[in-house]
């Protein structure tokens, strides 16, 4: 009776965790030889895992990441242009931390989004918030925006995030109130979170693509980008073929 008004007490609490693991340590003769201090502690780790596991879960579910990736599974074959030591430096996320911004270059197929999801699943399990959107469809939603009243809304909610990830900039034409929400964007995120883009358009034509005859919008969106940006140019033939090749 006194073990089940624990346990209700444990989950009156919201210590699940806890209270899975007091269940556990009564339920088996395994800890019995442990002392008080042990058996507490071990508690305290499971309370403690338990709510990691969580909060990972719903960033993971927040993220919405295209891709299931990993750090752990980057391909470094010879020629695509990814550094072993350069990836581990950047899942320290740090640079995420530090809010500074990303941008991952190379010809469609080479595994740009892939690579990208990986970065956000890295942030999620460090703890910090993701968001990923295909800056096509970004665009899109915050156009309607404007309709409806809810610019503002949603561009707080683009602001906080710790790492906003922009799929496909370039694949699709811009017009004049598209480049400004752009600039709003990457304006209430500049210095103080980090932005990862990817693109396929060569990076020496993004202001002839951004520009459409507003010059200084096109260096503003810019300037917010890619001052003190680290950069990745990926390289090779397209990964899309291997990844299928690998599925039973």
């Amino acid at each position: 009776m006194m073990t089940q008004d624990t346990l209700n007490k444990l989950q009156q609490m919201k210590l699940a965790g806890m209270a899975t693991g007091f269940n556990e340590q009564m339920m088996s003769s395994n800890s019995l030889h442990l002392s008080f201090e042990e058996r507490f502690g071990m508690l305290v780790d499971q309370e403690l895992t338990y709510r990691e596991n969580n909060r990972l879960k719903r960033l993971l579910k927040a993220a919405k990441l295209r891709e299931s990736a990993c750090m752990e599974d980057i391909d470094y074959r010879s020629g695509r242009g990814i550094d072993r030591s350069e990836m581990a430096s950047l899942a320290l996320c740090q640079w995420i931390n530090q809010g500074l911004n990303l941008v991952l270059g190379g010809p469609a197929g080479v595994g740009k989004t892939w690579l990208a999801c990986a970065f956000g699943n890295q942030a999620c399990r460090k703890g910090l918030s993701v968001i990923f959107q295909r800056l096509p469809l970004l665009l899109e939603d915050l156009a309607l925006s404007h309709a409806d009243g809810s610019f503002h809304k949603r561009l707080t909610q683009l602001a906080k995030v710790d790492l906003l990830i922009l799929d496909d900039f370039g694949i699709a034409a811009m017009s004049a109130s598209s480049r400004n929400d752009l600039l709003e964007v990457l304006d209430q995120r500049s210095g103080r979170k980090s932005t990862l883009m990817t693109s396929q358009l060569p990076m020496e034509r993004w202001h002839e693509y951004l520009s459409g005859g507003n010059l200084t919008v096109a260096d503003a969106i810019l300037d917010r980008l890619l001052s003190g940006s680290q950069r990745i140019n990926l390289q090779g033939e397209s990964m899309r073929k291997h990844r299928s090749n690998k599925k039973p």
